[in-house]
């Protein structure tokens, strides 16, 4: 594939390895991790949840669960601080452990991102439906049409462009948040400044509650890596892509803790507790005399779901993207489109996957808010396995590179036994079925992804070390930009090894061919 070369006057659309360089700066890389952690589906969905367990403390659950996630980000922004490629986690996770466990990443990943994209649209679907009906429409639309419309638009946006796409993301998430804080705001202020002393002293909170209901927390706080998919299109990634990755975090969280305060606040006087109540955002409109926000929490959490839909759709198919270089997937998986300057094979045929396995699903009698827990089940094991790896990749990547210091294997160790908490919730006590399938479901995954690496080894011997030595080229690129002061010149694709003529092996090619 031939690289475009931009005019010297016009960096920012020098396109590297195919895809647009320094086409995405900070707010754009924020949104994608705010919109691929979703505030708005934890406020409408999942926060009720979590109060089923944790009780008053439900708000104190979610800030344990953000400090704990912080220590992962910990270990991944060591790798993030110093390159960025398309597709990262999967380089920086080969980085640390070898390419077996990047691949095995990647491979992760995109099962994560896929499941939670399929949320995306049973999201969307659900309120899609509380729209027509708060609107006085009573005809039944079925979930099919909605999932066709949010899908094939998503396609056809991140086809375009990611700067379009980016854009979009951090509007539609945008208008959701602030939708649902001016919700917030009426409940906390109306009748003055309080405080809700059941839950600032936890009244009632047990230990064996906080446990579970941390496990949820951890579950509605994933996806704050995403933007380290999209490292090869950004602006100063070495910058922007860490400080992205942190703040989705951060903001997500503190936005969290708050709604769920607020939620339990308001919920009180209607008689009704609030993990019985599937709908908190609507009832709470109703008590506080507000009903007007019906419609606006509505469309909030319509846009908002296609936009996490949108995002997981981007971040998945820049990790197919390096994959289909490698010839770990399909090599078409790798084009970009002449124009655009995006993955749009990866990008259709990720999104065609995604929209299939939805519609499967949905036939097979599977409901779309049972189709949305079950989705966001499974896509919680793949990115458990995903921040255990680079959890404990980091010290190791920091010893190659003479970095290694106690804090880091301090933060790493951390990392790891916070990650402990969900993996222990998820099989003890025992779900109920076939909830207790979906880890060996992911199990069989992980396996045929990984009897796939080890088929393709054998049928083109070196793939493996070719794959390590490019990312080892890759790394080399991206410290000589950051010693030069010029993140433009680390490559953005990162995977520049081609097979070897003679089919014996893998040879690594220049890290920025152009």
């Amino acid at each position: 594939m031939s690289t475009a070369v931009a005019e010297p006057d016009r960096p920012t659309t020098r396109a590297a390895g195919g895809l647009r360089r320094n086409a995405l700066g900070f707010p754009p890389l924020l949104a994608q991790g705010v919109a691929a952690i979703s505030p708005t589906m934890t406020a409408v969905l999942i926060i009720p949840l979590a109060f089923g367990d944790a009780g008053e403390g439900t708000w104190a659950a979610y800030l344990f669960g953000t400090i704990m996630l912080l220590f992962v980000v910990g270990g991944l922004n060591q790798f993030a601080r110093r390159s960025t490629t398309a597709g990262s986690m999967y380089a920086y996770t080969a980085r640390g452990l070898g390419p077996v466990a990047g691949v095995l990443s990647g491979w992760t990943l995109m099962w994560s991102y896929m499941f939670i994209a399929i949320a995306g649209l049973s999201g969307f679907a659900v309120f899609s439906a509380q729209l027509v009906a708060s609107l006085g429409i009573h005809s039944t639309v079925t979930p099919f049409a909605f999932f066709l419309l949010s899908g094939l638009t998503c396609v056809a946006i991140a086809w375009k462009d990611i700067r379009l796409s980016s854009l979009l993301t951090l509007l539609f998430e945008g208008l959701s948040v602030a939708c649902i804080l001016s919700l917030a705001g009426v409940v906390l202020f109306k009748h003055g400044v309080s405080i809700d002393s059941a839950q600032t002293s936890l009244k009632g909170v047990t230990f064996k509650g906080m446990d579970f209901a941390i496990v949820i927390c951890i579950f509605s706080l994933v996806g704050f890596e995403s933007a380290t998919a999209l490292g090869g299109e950004a602006k100063n990634p070495l910058r922007t892509v860490p400080r992205a990755v942190i703040w989705s975090l951060l903001i997500t969280g503190a936005f969290m803790v708050v709604m769920s305060y607020v939620e339990v606040f308001a919920t009180r006087q209607s008689g009704t507790s609030l993990g019985s109540i599937t709908a908190p955002l609507t009832v709470i409109a109703s008590l506080y005399h507000v009903t007007f926000f019906k419609i606006p929490v509505c469309l909030g959490a319509m846009v908002s779901f296609f936009s996490l839909t949108l995002s997981c759709l981007n971040a998945g198919a820049r990790i197919a993207f390096p994959l289909g270089r490698h010839g770990y997937l399909p090599k078409v998986m790798h084009r970009v489109h002449a124009v655009n300057k995006t993955p749009h094979a990866a990008l259709g045929i990720y999104g065609g996957v995604i929209l299939t396995v939805a519609l499967v699903l949905h036939a097979s009698g599977t409901g779309a808010v049972t189709m949305f827990d079950d989705a966001g089940t499974l896509a919680a094991f793949g990115f458990l396995l995903a921040y255990f790896m680079i959890s404990i990749a980091a010290p190791f990547y920091l010893r190659k590179v003479g970095e290694l210091r106690g804090r880091h294997v301090l933060v790493a160790v951390l990392a790891f036994a916070c990650l402990l908490v969900p993996t222990i919730g998820s099989f003890y006590p025992a779900p109920p079925s076939p909830i207790n399938l979906f880890p060996y479901i992911f199990l069989a995954y992980l396996v045929v992804g990984g009897s796939w690496l080890f088929v393709l080894n054998l049928r083109q011997p070196g793939t493996i070390a070719g794959i390590e030595d490019d990312l080892e080229k890759t790394l080399e690129a991206s410290i000589a930009a950051e010693l030069e002061g010029s993140s433009d010149l680390a490559p953005a694709h990162g995977f520049g090894f081609t097979p070897a003529p003679t089919g014996a092996g893998m040879v690594a090619s220049s890290a920025n061919p152009e």
